[in-house]
């Protein structure tokens, strides 16, 4: 087919085409990923206590990805004098595990089998959610692979073990993390005011290994010795939920909460763990896109994912 006016091909401008994350491939065969990175969405809302509408989340962050993917040269940070994710970075986006609706375990189960083929493939694990309570069939996928750390960026403890019969929403991921022999402990980030969980749930995080710091507490720290208190040499696993931020930037989200962290304070504490840790997976969750008319909630969500992706791979080498 000719274009018009192009001798090289398409323009390709971020409005065009299919919206798979940052436009790249798409990769419907879970057993032929050939990346470095693979994205798997998880359109899971059913752990919710509150608004749902996170099932919207990895259209939405999609979507919003493609105002960064202006071709595939890279993109140059005069800050840093780095061009991030240049064309050595080979990324995938292999499309959404299966839901069935009001089944948690069969849908949980069908997200950890996305993330198992990213890990057998030898690719970073990318989810995006979905309700935080995607970051346990994610964990599962672990099994095997070695001991790591999580780092939470968050606005909530989300360490609450049962309540009500509940174990596996969006109130329980960190504490069904803690419980696993592979996981080594938690850096918990941004907690705040009213929380999901009890004192009683604190206390059990900081016995199982937790280090919990608020906002203010981070923000008295700053990012380069928030970054140190992670255990040294400590493979991490990432797990952010867009509640972290404040909703003056982040409204998008089935629980905000006010004095979250603006944009900064995230990007330069994730530079920061990426210098000095090897990242192995990665999950992005509770984006309600239709809380959110303006979409500046799933362009920040996409704005993060990319630098985070960008700065690991930098670390590398790329």
């Amino acid at each position: 087919m000719s274009e018009h006016g192009y001798s090289s091909g398409r323009l390709d401008l971020p409005f065009v085409g299919i919206s798979t994350f940052a436009k790249r491939p798409y990769v419907q065969d879970w057993n032929a990923i050939d990346a470095d990175v693979a994205i798997l969405g998880a359109p899971f809302d059913f752990g919710t206590q509150w608004r749902a509408g996170a099932r919207f989340g990895p259209r939405s962050v999609r979507e919003a990805s493609t105002l960064f993917s202006f071709g595939h040269a890279g993109a140059y940070d005069h800050e840093d004098d780095v061009t991030y994710l240049p064309g050595s970075v080979r990324m995938v986006d292999i499309g959404d595990a299966d839901i069935i609706h009001t089944d948690t375990v069969n849908s949980h189960a069908n997200i950890e089998a996305g993330v198992r083929a990213i890990l057998k493939a030898g690719a970073l694990p990318v989810t995006i959610g979905g309700d935080h309570s995607i970051n346990i069939p994610c964990i599962n996928a672990f099994e095997g692979q070695g001991d790591f750390h999580i780092l939470q960026i968050d606005a909530h403890l989300d360490f609450v073990d049962e309540r009500h019969g509940v174990r596996f929403g969006h109130g329980n991921p960190m504490r069904r993390a803690a419980e696993k022999p592979y996981v080594t402990g938690l850096t918990q980030v941004g907690i705040r005011n009213v929380s999901s969980t009890a004192k009683e749930g604190y206390d059990d995080a900081r016995a199982m290994g937790s280090d919990i710091l608020s906002v203010r507490q981070m923000r008295a720290l700053g990012p380069e010795a928030t970054a140190a208190r992670i255990p040294a040499k400590s493979k991490v696993y990432i797990t952010i939920d867009i509640d972290a931020f404040c909703p003056s930037i982040a409204p998008g989200t089935g629980t905000p909460s006010h004095g979250g962290f603006q944009y900064y304070d995230v990007i330069e504490l994730l530079q920061e763990v990426c210098q000095h840790h090897e990242i192995i997976g990665i999950d992005l969750v509770e984006v309600a896109p239709d809380y959110d008319q303006s979409s500046s909630t799933s362009i920040l969500a996409a704005q993060v994912l990319l630098n985070l992706l960008g700065f690991i791979f930098h670390a590398k080498g790329h």
